[in-house]
């Protein structure tokens, strides 16, 4: 390269950058403003004040705050739980049934939410697909299931199950089957291969599947609407009412603002505990 020449990646960046500033970095800085504004106001040349934050910390938003930190971790537990023998076996084991259990999993994200979710309201509604048939067929009588926790944790399950499972399958893939059977053939145990081997090799996808599905479960609220009937109320409800129904903009970016706060910390912590070049495979 001649002596005072510039590298063109800057200037080919400036696009991208314009693009994040004007997509990502402004209505952030928006939504951070309005939240320091007199509730009700909808300009952003008012005096600040921290009345919207103190209205949160003191009412019941704090509750509405741990419920959905509550139903995410409890999605992204079961999820671990479910999601690694079928990652496990569609990078082991099913072989060329792989493609065709992948589409299988694949085919719901092309259906809208909602419909699937109020599939499941059909499902589990009294005299519904499953209670209907328990009584009609074997004459047993059970109380409808909808409107309740467990349901709630059910249609959240169903509804990020790919995100969970899609990374974590990827993590499986990147451990050499030749590393696999060098563990076992100096004397590993079966279990032993996999907690030595197999599991910190795929650990890069399995942390991408939590974090991603965590993100995204602790900001659901489609699933407390439609299966939980608001018996829970999640953070995003309060958020979604205030924007709308309350037309109080300020109190709404606040909450948001708070929402955003707890889960950077959270996911930030998280990933301390991880060396993040492993993770990502640059060492």
């Amino acid at each position: 390269m001649a002596a005072g020449s510039r590298a063109p990646g800057p200037r080919f960046a400036l696009p991208v950058l314009g693009l994040l500033l004007v997509g990502f970095a402004a209505p952030l800085l928006a939504v951070i403003g309005y939240s320091f504004m007199p509730e009700r106001t909808f300009g952003l040349w008012q005096e600040p004040t921290l009345d919207n934050y103190a209205s949160v910390f003191s009412g019941t938003s704090y509750i509405s705050f741990l419920w959905s930190l509550a139903l995410a971790s409890a999605t992204v537990t079961v999820l671990a739980l479910v999601c690694y023998p079928i990652a496990y076996g569609l990078a082991r084991v099913f072989g060329r049934w792989s493609p065709l259990i992948t589409l299988l999993f694949t085919i719901p994200l092309f259906v809208s939410e909602n419909v699937r979710l109020y599939g499941w309201v059909l499902f589990f509604i009294k005299g519904g697909v499953l209670l209907g048939t328990l009584k009609s067929v074997f004459g047993i009588e059970i109380e409808s299931w909808l409107f309740t926790r467990g349901i709630i944790l059910l249609g959240m399950v169903y509804v990020y199950l790919p995100f969970m499972l899609f990374p974590m399958t990827l993590g499986v893939a990147m451990v050499p089957h030749e590393t696999s059977e060098a563990a076992a053939d100096l004397g590993a145990s079966r279990w032993q291969v996999f907690r030595e081997v197999e599991l910190p090799l795929s650990m890069p996808g399995i942390v991408i599947g939590f974090l991603l599905t965590f993100v995204l479960a602790v900001g659901a609220i489609v699933e407390a609407k439609v299966l939980g009937g608001q018996q829970i109320i999640p953070i995003t409800h309060d958020i979604e009412i205030a924007f709308t129904y309350a037309q109080n903009w300020p109190l709404g970016a606040a909450l948001a603002v708070l929402l955003m706060v707890v889960v950077g910390v959270l996911v930030i912590g998280v990933l301390r505990r991880f060396d993040l070049d492993a993770v990502l495979g640059r060492r």
